[in-house]
């Protein structure tokens, strides 16, 4: 699954029989439900943006969701449910970090 030492584990939107994930949103979507997870907690109007530990992003064509390792220390709920989605809809899974531009 992910080791303890990663940082950053993206959720890719294909199988791991290499079909692409549907719906097409389901970044947005999975980065939505976790917008109230998030460094001091949820405030309001924190649902109009995406938590800082879940951004929906795209790499090479392909939809990606970049979870944090903080979101597992401080809600890890939060990281159980995010991981499960990608075991249970089959996505593969890769641990990196983002490069600054």
């Amino acid at each position: 699954m992910v080791s303890s030492s990663a940082k950053e584990v993206f959720i890719q939107g294909i199988t791991t029989s290499g079909k692409a994930f549907r719906p097409s949103d389901w970044a947005e979507r999975l980065a939505g439900v976790m917008s109230s997870f998030r460094p001091g907690g949820a405030q309001p109007g924190s649902h109009l943006s995406y938590s800082p530990w879940c951004i929906p992003t795209s790499i090479g064509g392909i939809k990606v969701v970049i979870v944090n390792r903080e979101l597992r220390e401080h809600e890890p709920m939060a990281w159980d449910f995010c991981m499960n989605f990608a075991k249970d809809n089959d996505l593969q899974i890769a641990e990196a970090c983002r490069v600054p531009d």
